[in-house]
């Protein structure tokens, strides 16, 4: 194996190495339980605040509105779950898009089951909702709307503002997937209109095993996990400290240089789009072209199965993926990409390139090296393929 390169850091991303050392010491000698009175808990207690502060700021919100999870899927969970059964008194409709990440969905699908209904908002052919279509999905007895800031698989970035404004208007509650966007785009809670914001601390940089829920004033949720008054009673359960100083530091670290960070990844990835379309044909690109993370680069492959490009591109130390993380053992085309009206036979050539800051457009050419003969040689085997 020549080289590792690694292309998927919409599913993960390493740690900065600042990060890890800072989570060090309270894995360590910096154990206590931060509900414990006396100094080793009482140490542990301000900097879970601290983090908290720090995660807060670098979306534009008030620290205590700010809950700590386990993960993403978890922060999704408790606020669709959460606000749909602190609501049932007003009404029990949710609308989302079609192209939400399966915490969402299935989340909605649980509901379902206990009485709740739900409307799913299609999308465009570059997966951009249309706020008249979140109106028109609204009726009175709708509570809550979520919709993603920016698409994990395509990376299409959403006109939350306006959704937020038509949300508003009618009376409900807006919630936001911001898992993919934080520390990669500015974020600002106020700015968006976002009464609740789902954060992961493994999408920028940070450690895995954490999460948060920024629930804004005036917004109630029904805590989901029983226990202790942990996160002011809203989430039980003894905080991860290591994990919640880790995911304040790559706030901390975020809030100063996404800007340049994610200038020096778009410049990579615009290589790489450019490359790429130029040594292979029957390539489509998925979501916006412009209006989408600086990180993705999303495309579907015609004549080819996504799964065997992977492994083949894997075996040339090139980590990349075919389709949303969450969904790559399901055997069956994206949904992400059929909601954005892709043939399900070509979508089963989806190849989804995420950067980060470590890349460099030599790694990009070295992808590029090993893709074409892969790309050829799966189209030999193909029978759909023109001239087979």
């Amino acid at each position: 194996m020549e080289r590792q390169v690694y292309f998927d850091h919409a599913a993960t991303t390493r740690p900065d190495p600042r990060v890890v050392e800072a989570t060090a010491p309270y894995i360590s000698e910096k154990y206590g339980n931060p509900l414990s009175i006396y100094p080793l808990g009482a140490e542990a207690r301000k900097a879970v605040e601290e983090a908290r502060e720090k995660l807060a700021g670098l979306i534009g919100g008030q620290a205590n509105g700010l809950y700590f999870t386990s993960s993403g899927a978890e922060a999704n969970n408790m606020a669709i779950k959460g606000y749909a059964l602190a609501s049932m008194g007003k009404g029990r409709h949710i609308v989302a898009s079609a192209i939400e990440h399966q915490s969402i969905l299935n989340s909605l699908k649980g509901l379902e089951r206990l009485g709740w209904h739900y409307d799913l908002i299609p999308v465009d052919e570059y997966g951009v909702v249309d706020p008249c279509e979140v109106a028109d999905a609204i009726g009175d007895d709708t509570v809550l709307v979520s919709v993603n800031l920016a698409n994990q698989e395509i990376g299409t970035i959403e006109p939350i503002a306006e959704i937020g404004e038509v949300v508003h208007e009618a009376g409900a509650k807006l919630h936001v997937d911001a898992v993919q966007a934080v520390g990669h785009i500015p974020v600002d809670v106020g700015e968006l209109g976002a009464d609740m914001l789902s954060i992961s601390g493994h999408r920028f940089y940070g450690p895995k095993g954490v999460g948060a829920l920024y629930v804004g004033k005036g917004t109630r949720v029904y805590p989901l996990i029983d226990g202790g008054m942990q996160e002011r009673g809203r989430r039980a359960g003894t905080e991860n400290v290591p994990a919640i100083v880790g995911i304040g530091k790559a706030s901390e670290i975020a809030a100063d240089e996404t800007w340049e960070r994610s200038a020096r990844v778009a410049e990579v990835r615009d290589y790489l789009h450019e490359e790429l379309f130029a040594a292979v044909d029957h390539v489509h690109l998925n979501g916006h072209p412009t209006k989408r993370l600086p990180t993705h680069e999303s495309v579907c492959i015609e004549y080819i199965e996504g799964e065997s490009m992977i492994l083949f591109l894997s075996g040339e130390g090139i980590y990349t993926s075919s389709g949303s993380t969450c969904s790559s053992k399901a055997l069956k085309a994206s949904h992400v990409l059929l909601a954005l009206g892709v043939d399900s036979a070509i979508a089963q050539g989806s190849l989804q390139l995420t950067l980060g800051p470590d890349n460099s457009k030599e790694d990009v050419d070295y992808c590029i090296e090993k893709l074409v003969p892969i790309v050829e040689r799966l189209r030999r085997m193909s029978p759909l393929y023109p001239g087979n």
